[in-house]
């Protein structure tokens, strides 16, 4: 699978870390970035881990920062993301589901399992559909009026 990766400051240490363990487990990963531990702003990574998953040049993404917050606001503002935050294995698997995530949020001083474990829950969880379709196809209706029909068309700018 090919996943893109990106945190602020605060997830830098988590994000390496992550990146190993998805390698070691056979994902290819692209690093959006932070590239140090220096103070930085989150909103960019976000974003371009975000334009990936929304342009469908990797099959997901995981943000890492500090509560997870700011990420997940930045990243659902794309066509297409369904940024979920998560702090433990059992609500990772049900953003996927449930909600067919397809980007994973995790605020690294906040998290109650291992990373580890709820990255792997997560990557390893399908999408049930059923009545959870007509719920996240609601979704995609708000972003088409909110956005307007031309948003799933449309290639997001740089």
């Amino acid at each position: 699978m090919k996943i893109a990766l990106g945190s602020d400051h605060g997830g830098f240490t988590l994000k390496g870390h992550l990146d190993d363990f998805l390698s070691s487990q056979g994902h290819q990963t692209i690093d959006f970035g932070t590239h140090s531990s220096e103070p930085c702003d989150y909103p960019k990574f976000a974003y371009k881990v975000a334009k990936s998953v929304s342009e469908k040049k990797t099959n997901v993404g995981i943000l890492i920062c500090k509560s997870g917050n700011g990420m997940a606001m930045v990243a659902n503002k794309l066509p297409d993301v369904r940024a979920a935050i998560c702090f433990d294995k059992d609500v990772a698997i049900l953003s996927r589901q449930h909600n067919d995530a397809n980007i994973l949020v995790l605020g690294s001083e906040h998290l109650f399992d291992d990373p580890e474990l709820i990255v792997k829950s997560w990557l390893a969880t399908n999408f049930e559909g059923g009545r959870h379709l007509r719920r996240v196809k609601q979704i995609a209706d708000v972003e088409k009026k909110v956005c307007g029909p031309a948003a799933k068309n449309k290639k997001v700018k740089k």
